[in-house]
This record gives structure tokens, C-alpha cells and sequence, in this order.
């Protein structure tokens, strides 16, 4: 079996995430907002093995004592592939658990060891005429966690989620390696079987949100997966091909290292609202400022982004040309969070608008300031879903 149509196809998909930045389908930071609920995922990529050491048992280990042969031996790989199918569920708060399927394939690259120990025997431990290949099929149950950079770096360009995560299951191994022995005795080694392992992974990547697409995003992450050492059946024959013994050769524990790229869709994604413009409250007869002002705000902040203070800027202008007397300011919160949160967070940011109108040369005085929590909703929804039109404060000049 050959790996080239899969790593060409791992190739294709590592031009996806510059071409998505070139259509400028990229969302903002603030709209990166951690995966809740369930999600699918699938990734491909490149798949180094590192060489093992392999080390004859029972018959076979009989058989190379008595032709004064080593009992140690080794396979090496060449470089091969990867690919990966997950299904997982987001808390809402970065942690994300999930169960995978993973498939592993080297070429085997070369076959030595195995060098004569006694006087008179060849120690030469080169093989010639091996073949051979290493399938491995694995079944493991992750967990991982999604750092939410808008939180520390709100001005980033684009969106971008790392993540750390690791993983317990099983791997199935599948080896199936040859070779003859140059010169005396001219033994060959053929290892034919399957074994079971324990193994665990630990994982690095990066997501990149698409705006175009709620819930969809390219991911590139780098693993590491390790499973225990087993045994494989094997035989070795003499120089005519005749059966010398049938037994066993133990491999090494197998050391997996994988860089991937891929793709995830989150199902419960709700597609970000548009800012809301500036909506006047009544027409006036002659050209006049708007008399409400809407400023939103990200899922559970309270501080004001640049367009936020722009709209808070424009209402302070408008209240002093037309000789405002009273400036209200309520705020409000969406359905995410219980009542008593919201109540507190609607009120921060309340205070935080009123503030910036301070700075912006209004009196205090002329500013009262109220909080509804979640009771006043521009967009009515459920309990519990995150709406952004609801997260917002409301400037009323009087």
C-alpha cells in the first residue's frame, strides 16, 4: 500500500489557511468564541516513526544462539503518513473532550542487526532484498483546552485559537517486514502479525475561525503519540530456505511524530450579528442627532472596543450641540450565565459607557445609569443561548 495520494492530498490542504486569509473571510478576534457543543473534525498529514529496536524471542532466539548469531537486530522506516477522524463536545469555556480514530502507515527503509557473535561466524549484520511496511490503527479519548487570545491581544488581525491536549486509547499495530542476510549463514528474518498496545499522545495546534462559515475552522497541530512494546510473529530460515524456527521477535516501544492540517465544524455555532447602526428614537423636522445610541459589547466583557468608543463619542457630541439635560444609561446582558451574573455584568457595563461619556466631557451629574441584566432583550431567545444584540448599552439623550 502507498501513502503518496494521502500526503499529496496533506500538501493541498496546507495551502488552505493562506487562502482563506487572502479572501479576508478571516473573523475578528472578538468573535473567536470557544466551541460549545458538539463538533466533527478530520486532519492529514505527515508521519515520522523513529527506528526500533527489535530483539529475537523463544524458537528464534534458539535458533540465533546456535548459529552464534545476536539475538538484537532493527528496523527503520522511512518517512510516511497520517490521517485522523474525531467527534467531541466544547463546555463553552475552552475544554473540549473528544474520542478518535487515527491511521498510520511507513514503508519499511531497512533491516539490519542481527551481526555473528562467535569465532569464525560472519559479523556482518547487513540485509539484503528487505521490503516491508508498519500499519497502526488507533482509538483514543482526548481532552483539550482552547486559549482565547481576543482576551489578552483584542487587536489581533486575525482570529487564532492555539490549543494543547492529550489522549489515552489503544493501537493496534500491523508489521509486516523481510530480509535475507548477505553472505553466511545467509538466514532470512520474516516478521508477519498484529499486536495491541496501550498508548497515549499529547498534542499542540492552532485553529483559525472562517468567518464565512460559523463553526468552521482550519486547524495545524503537531503530535506525539507513544504506545508500549509488544511482540510480532516471525520465523527465521537458513540459506535454502528451509524453516530453521517459527516464533517471536519484540519490538520496541513505537514513537510516533505527526504534523497535520485539517478542518473543524462546530454545530452550535450562532452566526455573529452585524454592528447595530446608530437608531434615532423619533424623526426630527429639521436635520437633528440621534437620540439613542446602541454600543455592543464581546461575549462576557464589559470593556469598549474602538468602534464602541467611536458611538459613545458621537453621543457626547450630539448631547452638547443640542443642549442635552439628561443623559440615561442602561445596560443589558444576554441569556448566557445565570440572572445574578448578568444583572452584575449588564451593570459594569453601564458603568464602563458612562465613564467614557465622563471622559468625553459630559457631567456626571447629567448621566443616571441603570442595569436590566437580562430582562430587557433586544432579540428574544431561549435560556442560555449567547446573543450579541443583547449584550449591549443603551444612551438615551433627553
Amino acid at each position: 500500500m502507498k501513502f503518496r495520494h494521502l500526503l499529496l492530498a496533506a500538501t493541498a490542504a496546507l495551502a488552505l489557511p493562506g487562502a482563506a486569509m487572502a479572501q479576508d473571510s478571516w473573523l475578528p478576534t472578538a468573535a473567536a468564541q470557544p466551541v460549545t457543543g458538539v463538533y466533527v473534525g478530520a486532519g492529514l498529514g505527515w508521519n515520522h516513526l523513529s527506528n526500533n529496536n527489535m530483539t529475537a524471542k523463544g524458537r528464534n532466539a534458539l535458533a540465533y544462539d546456535a548459529a552464534g548469531l545476536s539475538r538484537q537486530g532493527n528496523l527503520d522506516f522511512k518517512e510516511g503518513g497520517v490521517g485522523v477522524l474525531s467527534l467531541g463536545y466544547g463546555f463553552g469555556n475552552g475544554f473540549r473532550v473528544e474520542v478518535e480514530g487515527n491511521y498510520r502507515y511507513n514503508e519499511l527503509d531497512k533491516l539490519g542487526g542481527f551481526p555473528g557473535r562467535a569465532p569464525g561466524v560472519n559479523a556482518g549484520s547487513a540485509f539484503n532484498r528487505f521490503s516491508g511496511e508498519v500499519q497502526q490503527y488507533g482509538a483514543m479519548a482526548n481532552v483539550y483546552y482552547d486559549f482565547q487570545l481576543p482576551q489578552w491581544f483584542p487587536n489581533m488581525p486575525v482570529a487564532v485559537v492555539p490549543y494543547i491536549g492529550g489522549g489515552v486509547g489503544y493501537l493496534w499495530t500491523d508489521i509486516d517486514a523481510r530480509g535475507t542476510r548477505r553472505g553466511a549463514p545467509g538466514e532470512t528474518v520474516d516478521i508477519n502479525g498484529g499486536a495491541g498496545q496501550f498508548a497515549f499522545q499529547g498534542i499542540a495546534g492552532l485553529s483559525f475561525p472562517i468567518a464565512s462559515v460559523p463553526g468552521l475552522a482550519i486547524t495545524a497541530e503537531y503530535r506525539y503519540m507513544g504506545a508500549l512494546q509488544s511482540k510480532y510473529d516471525g520465523n527465521v530460515r537458513n540459506a535454502s530456505g528451509q524453516l530453521v524456527s517459527n516464533g517471536s521477535f519484540e519490538v520496541d516501544q513505537n514513537h510516533n511524530q505527526s504534523v497535520m492540517v485539517g478542518v473543524r465544524y462546530a454545530f452550535n455555532t450562532p452566526r455573529p450579528a452585524a454592528p447595530a447602526p446608530v437608531v434615532p428614537v423619533a424623526p426630527a423636522a429639521a436635520p437633528a442627532p440621534a437620540r439613542t445610541y446602541l454600543v455592543f459589547f464581546d461575549f462576557d466583557r464589559a470593556d469598549l472596543t474602538d468602534r464602541a468608543r467611536q458611538i459613545i463619542a458621537e453621543a457626547a457630541q450630539n448631547a452638547n450641540r443640542v443642549q442635552t439635560t439628561r443623559i440615561e444609561v442602561a445596560g443589558h446582558a444576554d441569556r448566557s450565565g445565570s440572572p445574578q451574573y448578568n444583572q452584575r455584568l449588564s451593570q459594569r457595563r453601564a458603568d464602563a459607557v458612562a465613564a467614557e461619556l465622563t471622559r468625553q466631557g459630559i457631567q456626571r451629574s447629567a448621566i443616571t445609569v441603570q442595569a436590566f441584566g437580562e430582562s430587557r432583550p433586544l432579540v428574544a431567545t431561549a435560556d442560555g443561548v449567547r446573543e450579541p444584540q443583547n449584550r449591549r448599552v443603551e444612551i438615551v439623550l433627553r
